[in-house]
């Protein structure tokens, strides 16, 4: 208990926003620290202890002594595990491997895209670089590879070793046969040219993908032009504008910003020739059926099973919903009515508030970000005995004033890991709510304690005003709870190995806690918790959050065929050769898995930044919101805030990390081993209207 005391940051009402009108609004310790103004540090008032802590990381160099200090012990552990007899400690050595150059590389990974410094961003990249460069060559280390060989090739041995020692090693071999250690060394040398050059494409087209396109000021009608950044003689299209309430304007941003990039084009075929060359040359038929293994999927031909399965069931619902965007179009706009792509995120919209009356300013006043974060708290204290206590970070420790530092406490096990909540918009931060692995929990045999892990959740919500807290809409709550999953997922996942921790699991298994966390933000039972209005206390209706969740039923089957259209794009591409150009591919995907016609001279997938971090797997969210349906409905939907399901779920699905087979892990919470049809009609039934809702809505 004292150690809880200890992490408790007390803060002071000064400076609180509470509000004295009928009611009086009040909050927990961490809803008061996430409803306040954030304390600025007076300059070279105390000694930077360096980001998260990291001494060395006080300056930008520091990421260049982190680089040689971490190399340097991964030369030692190399030579020590060469040398030593194979066993248990042949493992134990690979993670502490593993988790030398992860502490840094992960580090380095957040800190060149979100720090506000660019020589900080500088540095890191360079980081990132240099480390991925080693590991690259430590995947083709022949003797390195023999010293697991041998042990994995000793079935007395291998006896000898736990399930997760086991899997965890297997992991580790399984990376070096994708990495061609079985070749000669002529073929070896290929594959690490290889994974060196496909580092420069990725990094080369995710840059490309999010820069704007631009066009002549005098090519667009001047009473349109301010919709546009202007750059001098020509405006820049940076985004879709898909909500933009008018026509002209989402269909000239989307033939501007898609328009085809003859670089960036070619930098896409380069990188998809070169995972198909590397794949093959390791062994796999496919660079698809390369990252598949080890996933819940297992290969590409169970994925375009489901995706083709879930079409056909979705077949009459999809052409209902682009009936009723037609006929949302033709009432618009009669001069214009085809649909057409740019008109379906919009027109869906249209048709939710019509139907629901969901707009989002009168929400956003029950979902103060104290109140959301009082609301998470809550949860996860009624299903885990989990606690978040803010803690001021010290000097140095975070990159920007307004980050938050929050301890995970457990009420027996103590302190579980730490959670940075970098949650404001600020300049040159990217527009996208993630979740960072900064470090790897894992048991450290060297000191006999836990590596706690820690994370940053990086979202992109409005700064508070002199009036009011931060007031989320509900897809910003909605988008907190998701990736509150990741972190807890982080936390809660007591993994013994680094190699495994958390999030460190197959894609399609990953996803699956941070969804099943929007099912507990869209359930009133959940939401009454902490859902009250910011300056009178009254609670959010229960018919409003009602009225929400059936809102997202109106053009599900529609959203769900765009997602199942980039599922299978992506599939495609990582398949064998097509012998046509990404373009055509798309079309003919477009054609037979979406439906709205393809628009000619634009490249949709040269803004597909997806094929980057989940190539070959994009297809994983919608296998990992059928889970996460089954295991609500099954296990949370009768009474979301049990403790026993809980700990049933902690115990099941998020203590192993990535230590456990996926599918083992579904089967033990589910008590039975799904099927690509019974994640077919999880995602269906997902669309089915509440009768009772409906009837209730279309009386009032």
């Amino acid at each position: 208990m004292s150690g809880s005391k200890r992490l408790l940051h007390c803060l002071k009402h000064k400076g609180l926003w509470t509000y004295f009108r009928k009611n009086v609004t009040t909050w927990s310790p961490v809803g008061a620290a996430f409803n306040s103004k954030p304390n600025i540090r007076p300059l070279n008032y105390e000694k930077s202890v360096g980001l998260f802590g990291v001494p060395e990381l006080s300056s930008p160099a520091g990421f260049q002594v982190a680089t040689q200090t971490a190399l340097k012990n991964t030369q030692l552990l190399v030579e020590k595990v060469c040398s030593s007899p194979p066993g248990v400690e042949t493992v134990t050595a690979f993670d502490q491997l593993s988790d030398g150059l992860c502490r840094v590389a992960d580090l380095a990974d957040f800190v060149k895209v979100a720090h506000p410094d660019p020589i900080y961003r500088e540095a890191a990249e360079k980081t990132c670089m240099d480390i991925g460069t080693v590991v690259e060559k430590l995947n083709t280390n022949v003797e390195l590879c023999k010293s697991l060989k041998k042990l994995m090739d000793n079935p007395e041995l291998l006896a000898q070793l736990d399930a997760d020692t086991r899997r965890v090693a297997e992991l580790f071999m399984f990376d070096f046969e994708i990495s061609g250690i079985h070749l000669d060394e002529k073929l070896r040398k290929e594959a690490v040219a290889l994974h060196v050059k496909l580092l420069d494409l990725s990094n080369e087209f995710l840059v490309g993908s999010h820069m704007p396109n631009r066009i002549a000021r005098s090519a667009i009608p001047e009473h349109l032009q301010l919709h546009f950044a202007s750059s001098g003689s020509f405006l820049e299209v940076g985004g879709l504008h898909a909500e933009s309430p008018d026509d002209l304007v989402r269909e000239i941003a989307y033939r501007i910003y898609l328009y085809p990039n003859a670089d960036l084009m070619d930098s896409l075929e380069e990188l998809l020739r070169c995972r198909h060359k590397l794949a093959t040359l390791v062994g796999y038929e496919s660079y698809g059926h390369r990252a598949l293994k080890g996933t819940m999927a297992t290969t590409p031909e169970t994925v375009m099973r489901f995706l083709q399965l879930l079409t056909d069931q979705l077949s009459d619902r999809t052409a209902k919903d682009f009936k009723m965007m037609s006929n949302m179009k033709k009432k618009l706009n009669p001069r214009n009515s085809e649909l057409m792509p740019w008109d379906h995120s919009f027109l869906s919209g249209v048709l939710r508030a019509e139907r629901y009356n969901i707009e989002p300013s009168l929400y956003s006043p029950y979902f103060s970000l104290g109140a959301c974060m009082d609301g998470l708290n809550i949860l996860f204290s009624r299903l885990y005995g989990v606690s978040l206590m803010s803690e001021h970070p010290s000097a140095g420790e975070v990159w920007s004033d307004d980050v938050r530092k929050l301890a995970v406490v457990h009420e027996t096990e103590g302190l579980l890991g730490y959670i940075y909540c970098d949650f404001f918009q600020r300049k040159d931060k990217p527009h996208q709510d993630c979740h960072f692995t900064i470090r790897g929990g894992r048991w450290c045999q060297e000191t006999s304690t836990y590596q706690l892990p820690v994370v940053v959740l990086m979202l992109s919500l409005p700064h508070p005003t002199r009036s009011a807290p931060t007031l989320l809409s509900p897809g910003m709550m909605e988008n907190l709870f998701h990736e509150m999953g990741h972190a807890m997922h982080s936390m809660l996942g007591r993994t013994r190995y680094q190699h495994v921790t958390g999030t460190r699991c197959a894609t399609d298994f990953a996803e699956v806690p941070s969804i099943l966390m929007e099912y507990f933000a869209a359930d009133y039972r959940v939401v009454s918790q902490f859902a009250r209005h910011y300056e009178t206390g009254q609670p959010l209706p229960e018919s409003m959050v009602t009225r929400l969740c059936e809102s997202k039923k109106v053009c599900g089957a529609a959203d769900t065929q765009l997602q199942i259209f980039y599922a299978a794009l992506d599939q495609i591409y990582h398949s064998k050769p097509q012998n046509h150009t990404t373009t055509e591919i798309l079309q003919k995907m477009q054609q037979k898995f979406y439906g709205l016609p393809y628009t000619p001279n634009t490249a949709w997938q040269l803004r597909f930044s997806h094929l980057i971090g989940y190539g070959a797997k994009y297809y994983s969210y919608l296998m990992s919101r059928a889970v996460a349906s089954m295991v609500w409905k099954q296990c949370f939907l009768q009474d979301p805030l049990n403790r026993d399901m809980g700990e049933r779920y902690r115990r099941e699905m998020l203590a192993h990390g990535g230590a456990k087979e996926p599918m083992l892990m579904v089967e033990g919470m589910l008590h039975r081993r799904p099927t690509i049809e019974d994640f077919v009609e999880a995602l269906v039934s997902e669309l089915q209207p509440n009768f009772e809702t409906f009837i209730m809505d279309s009386e009032s």
